[in-house]
Protein backbone atom coordinates (compact mmCIF):
# COMPACT_ATOMS: atom_id res chain seq x y z
CA UNK A 1 0.00 0.00 0.00
CA UNK A 2 3.23 2.57 0.90
CA UNK A 3 4.84 1.57 -2.31
CA UNK A 4 1.39 1.90 -3.97
CA UNK A 5 0.32 5.17 -2.54
CA UNK A 6 4.06 6.97 -2.74
CA UNK A 7 4.00 6.14 -6.72
CA UNK A 8 0.68 7.70 -7.74
CA UNK A 9 1.59 10.67 -5.30
CA UNK A 10 4.39 11.44 -7.96
CA UNK A 11 2.10 11.06 -10.81
CA UNK A 12 -0.22 13.42 -8.55
CA UNK A 13 2.84 16.00 -8.74
CA UNK A 14 3.72 15.33 -12.65
CA UNK A 15 0.07 15.38 -13.55
CA UNK A 16 -0.56 18.66 -11.68
CA UNK A 17 2.06 20.37 -13.30
CA UNK A 18 1.53 18.92 -16.83
CA UNK A 19 -2.23 20.40 -16.24
CA UNK A 20 -0.83 23.42 -15.11
CA UNK A 21 1.58 24.14 -17.67
CA UNK A 22 -0.86 23.42 -20.69
CA UNK A 23 -3.19 25.50 -19.21
CA UNK A 24 -1.63 28.13 -18.37
CA UNK A 25 0.04 28.58 -22.14
CA UNK A 26 -3.21 27.97 -23.56
CA UNK A 27 -5.15 30.93 -21.76
CA UNK A 28 -2.33 33.24 -22.76
CA UNK A 29 -2.46 32.19 -26.79
CA UNK A 30 -6.12 33.30 -26.43
CA UNK A 31 -6.87 36.50 -28.33
CA UNK A 32 -8.28 39.02 -25.48
CA UNK A 33 -7.66 39.07 -21.98
CA UNK A 34 -9.68 39.71 -18.65
CA UNK A 35 -9.87 43.64 -18.96
CA UNK A 36 -10.73 43.47 -22.72
CA UNK A 37 -14.24 42.66 -22.36
CA UNK A 38 -17.38 44.65 -23.18
CA UNK A 39 -16.66 48.01 -20.97
CA UNK A 40 -13.56 48.81 -22.80
CA UNK A 41 -10.94 50.87 -20.37
CA UNK A 42 -8.86 53.66 -21.93
CA UNK A 43 -5.54 52.21 -23.24
CA UNK A 44 -3.05 54.34 -20.06
CA UNK A 45 -6.11 52.94 -17.73
CA UNK A 46 -6.01 48.59 -19.39
CA UNK A 47 -2.19 49.65 -19.24
CA UNK A 48 -2.02 50.85 -15.44
CA UNK A 49 -4.34 47.94 -14.25
CA UNK A 50 -2.16 44.90 -16.64
CA UNK A 51 0.68 46.54 -15.01
CA UNK A 52 -1.04 45.97 -11.25
CA UNK A 53 -1.54 42.29 -12.16
CA UNK A 54 2.12 42.23 -13.94
CA UNK A 55 -0.25 40.67 -17.27
CA UNK A 56 2.49 43.21 -18.87
CA UNK A 57 4.94 40.66 -18.58
CA UNK A 58 5.99 38.30 -21.46
CA UNK A 59 4.52 35.06 -21.07
CA UNK A 60 7.64 33.24 -19.64
CA UNK A 61 8.10 35.80 -16.22
CA UNK A 62 4.26 35.10 -15.85
CA UNK A 63 4.76 31.26 -16.04
CA UNK A 64 7.83 31.89 -13.65
CA UNK A 65 5.70 34.16 -10.82
CA UNK A 66 2.53 31.25 -11.41
CA UNK A 67 5.21 28.65 -10.27
CA UNK A 68 5.80 30.41 -7.14
CA UNK A 69 9.05 28.67 -5.59
CA UNK A 70 10.91 29.52 -9.08
CA UNK A 71 10.59 33.13 -7.95
CA UNK A 72 14.19 33.34 -7.50
CA UNK A 73 15.01 37.35 -7.03
CA UNK A 74 18.84 36.08 -7.01
CA UNK A 75 18.88 35.72 -10.78
CA UNK A 76 16.76 38.70 -11.56
CA UNK A 77 13.96 36.53 -13.02
CA UNK A 78 10.85 38.69 -12.06
CA UNK A 79 12.49 42.13 -11.22
CA UNK A 80 9.82 44.12 -8.94
CA UNK A 81 8.18 41.06 -6.75
CA UNK A 82 6.14 43.86 -5.06
CA UNK A 83 2.02 42.51 -4.96
CA UNK A 84 3.29 39.25 -6.62
CA UNK A 85 1.76 36.37 -4.86
CA UNK A 86 3.68 33.15 -3.82
CA UNK A 87 2.12 31.26 -6.00
CA UNK A 88 0.29 28.12 -7.02
CA UNK A 89 2.56 25.12 -6.70
CA UNK A 90 3.38 27.15 -2.89
CA UNK A 91 -0.88 27.15 -2.62
CA UNK A 92 -1.24 30.96 -3.02
CA UNK A 93 -3.40 31.10 -6.50
CA UNK A 94 -3.14 34.85 -6.42
CA UNK A 95 -5.86 37.25 -6.88
CA UNK A 96 -9.37 37.11 -8.86
CA UNK A 97 -9.00 39.67 -11.84
CA UNK A 98 -12.55 40.07 -11.72
CA UNK A 99 -13.96 40.15 -8.67
CA UNK A 100 -12.26 42.24 -6.65
CA UNK A 101 -11.47 42.16 -3.22
CA UNK A 102 -11.59 38.52 -3.60
CA UNK A 103 -8.71 35.93 -4.46
CA UNK A 104 -9.12 32.68 -5.90
CA UNK A 105 -8.31 30.34 -2.59
CA UNK A 106 -11.36 32.41 -0.88
CA UNK A 107 -13.42 32.04 -3.80
CA UNK A 108 -12.98 28.41 -3.87
CA UNK A 109 -13.00 28.14 -0.32
CA UNK A 110 -16.69 29.25 -0.38
CA UNK A 111 -17.67 27.17 -3.38
CA UNK A 112 -15.61 23.56 -3.63
CA UNK A 113 -17.65 22.70 -0.28
CA UNK A 114 -20.69 23.33 -2.60
CA UNK A 115 -19.77 21.42 -5.31
CA UNK A 116 -18.53 18.60 -3.55
CA UNK A 117 -21.91 18.11 -1.86
CA UNK A 118 -23.50 17.98 -4.62
CA UNK A 119 -21.26 15.75 -6.76
CA UNK A 120 -21.62 13.66 -3.75
CA UNK A 121 -25.13 13.26 -3.75
CA UNK A 122 -25.20 12.61 -7.44
CA UNK A 123 -22.90 9.57 -6.96
CA UNK A 124 -24.72 8.24 -4.20
CA UNK A 125 -27.81 8.26 -5.81
CA UNK A 126 -26.18 6.68 -8.80
CA UNK A 127 -25.12 4.14 -6.71
CA UNK A 128 -28.27 3.48 -4.53
CA UNK A 129 -30.60 3.93 -7.50
CA UNK A 130 -28.33 1.96 -10.49
CA UNK A 131 -26.69 -1.41 -8.41
CA UNK A 132 -30.41 -2.50 -6.84
CA UNK A 133 -32.44 -2.01 -10.33
CA UNK A 134 -29.16 -3.68 -12.37
CA UNK A 135 -29.45 -6.59 -9.63
CA UNK A 136 -32.56 -6.90 -9.59
CA UNK A 137 -32.84 -6.67 -13.81
CA UNK A 138 -30.13 -9.46 -13.75
CA UNK A 139 -32.05 -11.66 -11.34
CA UNK A 140 -34.71 -12.20 -13.71
CA UNK A 141 -33.46 -11.58 -17.29
CA UNK A 142 -35.52 -11.28 -20.41
CA UNK A 143 -38.72 -10.61 -17.77
CA UNK A 144 -40.72 -7.05 -17.36
CA UNK A 145 -38.21 -5.44 -15.24
CA UNK A 146 -34.93 -6.30 -17.55
CA UNK A 147 -36.97 -4.99 -20.68
CA UNK A 148 -37.90 -1.51 -18.51
CA UNK A 149 -34.43 -1.07 -16.61
CA UNK A 150 -33.05 -0.82 -20.54
CA UNK A 151 -35.15 1.10 -21.80
CA UNK A 152 -34.65 3.45 -19.01
CA UNK A 153 -31.32 2.88 -19.04
CA UNK A 154 -30.86 4.04 -22.85
CA UNK A 155 -32.88 6.94 -22.48
CA UNK A 156 -30.79 8.25 -19.38
CA UNK A 157 -27.13 8.13 -20.85
CA UNK A 158 -28.69 9.72 -24.80
CA UNK A 159 -30.57 12.77 -22.75
CA UNK A 160 -27.96 15.30 -21.69
CA UNK A 161 -28.21 16.44 -17.84
CA UNK A 162 -29.60 19.57 -18.71
CA UNK A 163 -32.76 18.21 -20.74
CA UNK A 164 -33.34 16.04 -17.58
CA UNK A 165 -33.10 19.04 -15.12
CA UNK A 166 -35.56 21.00 -17.31
CA UNK A 167 -38.37 17.90 -17.08
CA UNK A 168 -37.28 17.85 -13.69
CA UNK A 169 -37.85 21.46 -13.07
CA UNK A 170 -41.19 21.87 -14.76
CA UNK A 171 -42.88 18.19 -13.09
CA UNK A 172 -41.29 18.99 -9.81
CA UNK A 173 -41.63 22.62 -9.34
CA UNK A 174 -43.75 23.97 -11.65
CA UNK A 175 -46.37 21.21 -12.15
CA UNK A 176 -46.07 19.69 -8.23
CA UNK A 177 -44.27 22.80 -6.17
CA UNK A 178 -42.64 19.96 -3.98
CA UNK A 179 -39.65 21.57 -4.39
CA UNK A 180 -37.30 25.07 -5.60
CA UNK A 181 -36.68 25.87 -8.86
CA UNK A 182 -33.05 27.09 -8.34
CA UNK A 183 -30.56 28.96 -5.81
CA UNK A 184 -29.05 27.06 -2.46
CA UNK A 185 -29.62 26.75 1.16
CA UNK A 186 -30.53 23.63 2.36
CA UNK A 187 -31.59 19.46 1.28
CA UNK A 188 -34.67 21.12 -1.04
CA UNK A 189 -32.28 23.11 -3.18
CA UNK A 190 -30.28 20.42 -3.37
CA UNK A 191 -32.53 17.50 -4.66
CA UNK A 192 -33.24 18.51 -8.46
CA UNK A 193 -29.49 19.38 -8.67
CA UNK A 194 -28.54 16.09 -7.87
CA UNK A 195 -31.03 13.66 -9.60
CA UNK A 196 -30.36 15.69 -13.05
CA UNK A 197 -26.56 15.32 -12.35
CA UNK A 198 -27.25 11.84 -11.25
CA UNK A 199 -29.64 10.38 -13.77
CA UNK A 200 -27.18 9.44 -16.62
CA UNK A 201 -24.54 7.76 -13.94
CA UNK A 202 -26.87 5.73 -12.42
CA UNK A 203 -28.06 4.40 -16.03
CA UNK A 204 -24.49 3.72 -16.21
CA UNK A 205 -24.33 2.07 -12.92
CA UNK A 206 -27.52 -0.01 -13.72
CA UNK A 207 -26.18 -1.81 -16.79
CA UNK A 208 -22.80 -2.41 -15.14
CA UNK A 209 -24.25 -3.87 -12.45
CA UNK A 210 -27.10 -5.93 -14.32
CA UNK A 211 -23.93 -7.38 -16.38
CA UNK A 212 -22.14 -7.89 -13.56
CA UNK A 213 -23.91 -9.90 -12.01
CA UNK A 214 -25.35 -12.08 -14.98
CA UNK A 215 -21.40 -12.84 -15.06
CA UNK A 216 -21.35 -13.98 -11.29
CA UNK A 217 -24.84 -15.69 -11.56
CA UNK A 218 -22.99 -18.20 -14.46
CA UNK A 219 -19.54 -18.62 -12.63
CA UNK A 220 -18.78 -22.13 -10.90
CA UNK A 221 -18.57 -21.00 -7.18
CA UNK A 222 -21.97 -19.73 -7.17
CA UNK A 223 -23.28 -23.13 -9.06
CA UNK A 224 -21.80 -24.72 -6.24
CA UNK A 225 -23.17 -22.75 -3.86
CA UNK A 226 -26.44 -23.55 -5.41
CA UNK A 227 -25.94 -27.05 -5.47
CA UNK A 228 -25.75 -26.94 -1.85
CA UNK A 229 -29.01 -25.55 -1.41
CA UNK A 230 -27.81 -22.14 0.46
CA UNK A 231 -30.86 -20.08 0.35
CA UNK A 232 -30.94 -17.76 -2.88
CA UNK A 233 -30.14 -14.18 -0.50
CA UNK A 234 -27.37 -15.55 0.86
CA UNK A 235 -25.50 -16.24 -2.56
CA UNK A 236 -26.69 -13.31 -3.87
CA UNK A 237 -25.07 -11.12 -0.83
CA UNK A 238 -22.34 -13.48 -0.40
CA UNK A 239 -21.02 -14.06 -3.72
CA UNK A 240 -23.19 -12.19 -6.74
CA UNK A 241 -23.27 -8.89 -5.28
CA UNK A 242 -19.40 -8.31 -4.35
CA UNK A 243 -18.55 -9.25 -8.41
CA UNK A 244 -21.70 -7.00 -9.52
CA UNK A 245 -19.95 -4.29 -7.85
CA UNK A 246 -16.13 -4.75 -9.20
CA UNK A 247 -17.19 -3.13 -12.33
CA UNK A 248 -19.41 -0.60 -10.61
CA UNK A 249 -15.93 0.71 -8.36
CA UNK A 250 -14.21 0.63 -11.61
CA UNK A 251 -16.63 2.91 -12.89
CA UNK A 252 -16.70 5.84 -10.00
CA UNK A 253 -13.65 7.40 -11.07
CA UNK A 254 -14.61 8.26 -14.00
CA UNK A 255 -18.25 9.24 -13.25
CA UNK A 256 -16.51 11.29 -10.63
CA UNK A 257 -14.73 13.38 -13.14
CA UNK A 258 -17.66 13.28 -15.32
CA UNK A 259 -19.83 14.89 -11.97
CA UNK A 260 -17.52 17.22 -11.75
CA UNK A 261 -17.94 18.66 -15.67
CA UNK A 262 -21.46 17.94 -15.12
CA UNK A 263 -21.82 20.06 -12.34
CA UNK A 264 -20.28 22.87 -14.44
CA UNK A 265 -23.86 22.83 -16.42
CA UNK A 266 -25.91 22.27 -13.63
CA UNK A 267 -24.58 24.63 -11.05
CA UNK A 268 -25.41 27.26 -13.92
CA UNK A 269 -28.85 26.03 -14.49
CA UNK A 270 -29.48 25.45 -11.08
CA UNK A 271 -28.15 28.92 -9.98
CA UNK A 272 -26.03 26.96 -7.32
CA UNK A 273 -22.52 29.12 -5.94
CA UNK A 274 -20.22 26.35 -6.55
CA UNK A 275 -16.93 26.00 -8.34
CA UNK A 276 -18.39 24.85 -11.47
CA UNK A 277 -20.20 28.41 -11.60
CA UNK A 278 -16.77 30.45 -10.96
CA UNK A 279 -15.09 27.89 -13.65
CA UNK A 280 -18.28 28.90 -16.45
CA UNK A 281 -17.69 32.66 -15.41
CA UNK A 282 -13.82 32.57 -14.98
CA UNK A 283 -13.97 31.27 -18.60
CA UNK A 284 -16.28 34.23 -20.05
CA UNK A 285 -14.60 36.36 -18.31
CA UNK A 286 -10.92 35.73 -19.06
CA UNK A 287 -10.08 35.77 -15.50
CA UNK A 288 -7.27 33.64 -15.47
CA UNK A 289 -5.93 33.41 -12.04
CA UNK A 290 -9.44 31.60 -10.79
CA UNK A 291 -9.75 29.76 -14.59
CA UNK A 292 -6.38 27.71 -13.33
CA UNK A 293 -7.64 27.80 -9.85
CA UNK A 294 -10.46 25.59 -10.50
CA UNK A 295 -8.79 23.69 -13.09
CA UNK A 296 -5.97 22.64 -10.74
CA UNK A 297 -8.57 21.67 -8.21
CA UNK A 298 -10.60 19.46 -10.52
CA UNK A 299 -7.79 17.67 -11.57
CA UNK A 300 -6.59 16.92 -8.14
CA UNK A 301 -10.55 15.63 -6.98
CA UNK A 302 -10.28 13.72 -10.08
CA UNK A 303 -7.13 12.37 -9.65
CA UNK A 304 -7.37 11.18 -5.95
CA UNK A 305 -10.55 9.67 -6.70
CA UNK A 306 -9.47 7.51 -9.39
CA UNK A 307 -7.01 6.16 -6.74
CA UNK A 308 -9.25 5.90 -3.86
CA UNK A 309 -11.03 2.98 -6.27
CA UNK A 310 -7.90 1.71 -7.69
CA UNK A 311 -7.53 1.13 -4.08
CA UNK A 312 -10.71 0.13 -3.10
CA UNK A 313 -10.49 -3.25 -6.04
CA UNK A 314 -7.90 -5.56 -3.24
CA UNK A 315 -11.39 -5.52 -0.87
CA UNK A 316 -13.70 -6.42 -3.81
CA UNK A 317 -11.75 -9.02 -4.99
CA UNK A 318 -8.53 -10.55 -3.55
CA UNK A 319 -6.84 -11.31 -6.70
CA UNK A 320 -6.10 -8.26 -7.32
CA UNK A 321 -2.78 -6.97 -5.84
CA UNK A 322 -2.06 -3.16 -5.83
CA UNK A 323 1.38 -3.92 -7.38
CA UNK A 324 -0.36 -4.51 -10.26
CA UNK A 325 -2.32 -1.23 -10.57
Amino acid sequence: MRRFLLRRALWLVLTVWAVATLAFFLMRAVPGGPFSGDRRLSPEVEAAVEARYHLDWPAWRQYLQFLGPLNLDAHGLLGDRSDVWGGALVGDLGPSFRQQDYTVNELLAQSLPISIELGLAALLWAVLLGVPAGVAAALRPRGWLDLALRGVTTLGIVLPNFVIASLLVMLFAFRLGWLPVAGYGGLRHLVLPALALGAPFAAYVARLARTGTLEALSAEHVIAARAKGLPRWRIVRDHVLPAALLPVASYLGPAAAGVLTGSLVIERIFAIPGAGTHFVGSALDRDYTLAMGVTLTYTVFVYVLNTAVDALYPLLDPRISLEEL
